[in-house]
């Protein structure tokens, strides 16, 4: 699945280039003021104009956009709290910084043997470095080394290390350090992530693997990543956009949990009084929303549209768009449509590969989730917050055989006398065949008074 880089016309006709001259993006300026190569220091010194500067994909510099302008000058706050909160955790020595010779070292020359991946932006090796902690223990670490073609490389390096070095969760891949260099050779920008013995999601759907995942590693990997996309988008007090959520960015550790990967593309989101971010679009082909591709305007929501898509593929095995397929097969979302129009016709749908070996109620619900993400009003979709209270019903219930609803017993406002009733979720047909969330509301009755003595 490649990445894209479109534009809107709004954007190639603005004033100043934006997207302008065949898309060609104008130099940042310089984005580092100062990086130690010494592996004792951790330090990472940031301009003030590149806090904004690498937020910005390649065709918006110099972009004249007046929202582009309004939305940038007003998150300068957000952008300064997230300043603040990266320095305090560089001073504290979280990160590692290594040198290029070290790394080097750990991945046997970047061998290709010990190569696990490879994308637009360079390859990804494995290695074994000493224990930061117990210099007598070994770890195996992931070392990502950029392109040293363009700029854009560069530029995910820095949002990476910007990124994953303020936050830290159990469902976000975890950056040991760094590495970035300029000598007679060149920039070396390389970044030092755990490694991720299980790989990606992707690779286990595609059959690079002979044993599929099996229905519960599904949904246990489903519930893993909505957790990790709920943090970004509110387990802080600002707010990070995936902006390129996808299978292959999802990783399985050893024991199957499932982290989130890959942040080159991530934007802050929009500040308090703000609807949206305005933004070149870039992304994945099959992931994007479509108000994001139509308009430029990125909010959560364009995640949450990702993550439907994401589900489907969990349910039926299949990528957003295989050109190997027939025709009328090859859109993912197209093809998933026609088979919704009768609940008979869902079991054609679920991936072949699992034999047989699943639960259909929670297949129906979990279908049932990425069509309340894949709702064509970005308002209308629930906030990741939601989609993972939902889950959570789906795999309770799973466990404990019964269908994912609230208890049916009333609660009583402890400040009052009033009996509150409870909501309950259950499952129906949508508009154009969709599978939907529907909640119910319990009706209270009230007996009649006539013929009681």
């Amino acid at each position: 699945m490649k990445c894209f880089h479109y534009f809107s016309s709004r954007e190639k006709n603005g004033g100043g280039g934006g997207g302008g001259g065949g898309g060609i993006p104008s130099p940042p300026p310089a984005v580092l003021k100062s990086v130690s190569g010494n592996s004792n220091s951790s330090s990472v010194s940031m301009s003030n104009s590149t806090d904004l500067d690498m937020r910005r994909s390649g065709s918006e510099f110099n972009s004249q956009n007046m929202s582009d302008f309004s939305t940038e000058s007003s998150a300068q706050n957000s952008f300064a709290v997230m300043s603040q909160r990266r320095q305090q955790l560089l001073q504290s020595s979280n990160l590692r910084v290594f040198t290029f010779s070290e790394l080097k070292s750990a991945t046997k020359n970047f061998s290709r043997s010990l190569m696990v991946g490879e994308g637009g932006f360079g390859g990804v090796y494995r290695g074994v470095i000493k224990s930061a902690e117990d210099h007598g223990k070994k770890i195996d670490i992931a070392v990502k080394q950029l392109s040293r073609r363009g700029l854009q490389g560069h530029k995910e390096w820095v949002t990476e290390v910007n990124v994953l070095g303020i936050v830290e969760h159990q469902n976000l891949v975890k950056l040991i350090g760094y590495c970035a260099e300029d000598d007679e050779r060149g920039i070396q920008r390389l970044l030092v992530y755990e490694y991720m013995p299980n790989r990606s999601v992707q690779d286990h759907l595609t059959s690079r693997f002979q044993t599929p995942l099996s229905w519960g590693t599904r949904m246990k990997i489903a519930q893993d990543s909505a957790r990790g996309l709920a943090y970004l988008h509110e387990g802080m007090d600002f707010q990070i956009i995936f902006r390129d959520f996808k299978s292959s960015n999802i990783l399985l550790d050893e024991e199957w949990n499932a982290k989130l990967s890959d942040f080159g593309l991530a934007r802050l989101g929009p500040s308090e009084g703000l609807s949206h971010v305005s933004t070149a679009v870039v992304g994945t082909i099959g992931y994007a929303a479509p108000e994001y591709i139509q308009t430029g305007r990125l909010t959560a929501k364009s995640d949450v549209w990702s993550y439907g898509v994401f589900l489907y593929e969990l349910i039926t095995g299949r990528r957003p768009l295989d050109r190997n397929k027939p025709k009328n097969e090859q859109k993912l979302l197209e093809w998933v449509r026609q088979h919704l129009s009768d609940m008979r016709k869902f079991r054609l749908i679920l991936d072949p590969k699992l034999e047989g070996k699943y639960d259909l109620k929670s297949a129906q619900r979990l279908a049932a989730v990425a069509n309340r993400c894949l709702m064509r009003q970005a308002k209308a979709r629930p906030k990741m917050s939601e989609v993972l209270e939902m889950l959570n019903k789906i795999m309770d219930s799973a466990q404990l055989g019964t269908s994912p609803q609230l208890p049916m017993k009333t609660l009583r406002d402890p400040e009052s006398s009033r009996r509150i009733p409870r909501l309950n979720l259950s499952m129906k047909m949508g508009g154009k065949g969709w599978f939907c969330w529907r909640i119910q509301r319990p009706k209270l009755l009230r007996a009649s008074r006539k013929g009681v003595n």
